[in-house]
């Protein structure tokens, strides 16, 4: 059954059906650039600002669970939101909706990769639409900073997560140890609160395929390579680049490094989760059923931890102690969008002309509240015009 999480917002009268769930998340596995931190702004807009399916305080949670579990973040904050509206078919509606966009879009170029030798050009494309990802970037920061920022210890929290991040601790380290020094910080001040949680019965861990795959290729070999990548998938994008090169370059020997790079930039440069860089290297290693078996593979273990802890999250909120928890790992959740932003914006902010769009995209959205799809046509749009105007 759906979990009425969203019956405090005023705006929010009843679930989204199955067929409001479809709409909304093909159209924005349509028009996702920009990878998590873009992802989430645009489903944070859509689910929270315009629909009122959950408070922003429900999205934190969620979004701090998807950081403790092994899989791509956005699809999996698909995936809660489909469940909370409408229960298993709703993570399954909603979850498949928002990668299919980009499964399709990705197995295309692959197949152009193959016919012709080449990647496609996208980069007018990708010119224009970036300095719109950073504008949704910095509007999510902003808001979702609103709700995250609870005290100023956990602004303190947030603050050393930042720091951590930036001196290259790794990712996961620092949501736990975040989540850690909150719950710590809330015992002592709190002796009499309600005895730890089990949290890692609520987040799961990976699931240990060492040794399933063989170098022998076949679609099943192919599947299994590729589960086991998505049940250790912690920290995003660049651990993904770093678990399929060790998979599939160097110890299997399946593909090139030249082919692995390529397999990435088709990943990035289309809308939607960068793990369908396994539907491009699927596509190379067997065609059209390879692309199939290794997408339904790569996100096949989101689904599972999903549906493991997404119905353990509104619980843990209601212990004092795993609500303190939460806490914490909300705000270094934000901590590292905001870290990743920097990097993101030298990338993309490289003229004036994208720094004016980023401007004008940020304005947009913040007083007027247009749309993230028509800011990313438009931006589109821009990229095009500019590649067309060169000599």
């Amino acid at each position: 059954m759906p979990q009425q999480l969203h019956t405090n917002d005023p705006r929010s009268t009843r679930p989204g059906s199955l067929g409001e769930l479809a709409r909304l998340f093909l159209k924005l596995g349509s028009i996702a650039f920009g990878g998590p931190p873009a992802h989430i702004a645009m489903i944070d807009e859509e689910v929270v600002a315009r629909r009122g399916w959950l408070t922003r305080a429900q999205f934190l949670d969620f979004l701090g669970a998807t950081n403790l579990i092994p899989g791509p973040n956005s699809t999996e904050m698909a995936i809660h939101v489909g469940r909370t509206q409408q229960g298993f078919p709703g993570q399954i509606l909603a979850g498949s909706c928002f990668i299919l966009p980009a499964s399709i879009l990705v197995t295309a170029l692959a197949w152009a990769y193959v016919r012709f030798g080449s990647l496609p050009e996208v980069f007018g494309i990708l010119y224009g639409v970036k300095p719109v990802v950073i504008a949704l970037i910095v509007q999510a920061i902003m808001k979702l900073g609103k709700t995250a920022l609870k005290s100023m210890w956990i602004g303190v929290v947030g603050l050393l997560a930042a720091t951590a991040v930036v001196l290259k601790v790794d990712e996961f380290l620092v949501l736990a140890g975040a989540g850690l020094l909150a719950g710590l910080a809330h015992w002592r001040r709190s002796p009499d609160a309600n005895k730890p949680a089990n949290i890692a019965a609520v987040f799961g861990g990976p699931l240990t395929l060492t040794g399933l795959s063989t170098a022998s290729f076949s679609l099943m070999s192919l599947f299994l390579v590729f589960l086991k990548i998505g049940s250790l998938l912690f920290g995003g994008g660049y651990v993904l680049i770093a678990l399929v090169r060790a998979e599939l370059v160097t110890r299997l020997h399946w593909i090139s490094e030249r082919q692995l790079l390529d397999a990435i930039a088709m990943g990035q440069a289309t809308p939607g989760p960068l793990s369908t860089t396994a539907t491009f290297v699927g596509y190379l290693l067997a065609g059209l059923p390879g692309a199939v078996v290794a997408t339904v593979a790569m996100f096949l273990p989101a689904f599972f931890f999903v549906a493991i802890s997404g119905p353990l999250v509104p619980r843990l909120r209601q212990s004092l102690l795993a609500g303190a928890v939460l806490d914490g790992v909300d705000v270094a959740a934000l901590a590292l969008m905001a870290v990743v932003t920097w990097p993101l914006f030298v990338s993309a902010v490289v003229d004036w002309l994208t720094l004016a769009v980023t401007a004008i995209s940020l304005l947009l959205l913040l007083r007027f509240r247009v749309n993230s799809m028509w800011l990313v046509l438009g931006g589109a749009l821009v990229g095009l015009a500019r590649t067309w105007a060169e000599p």
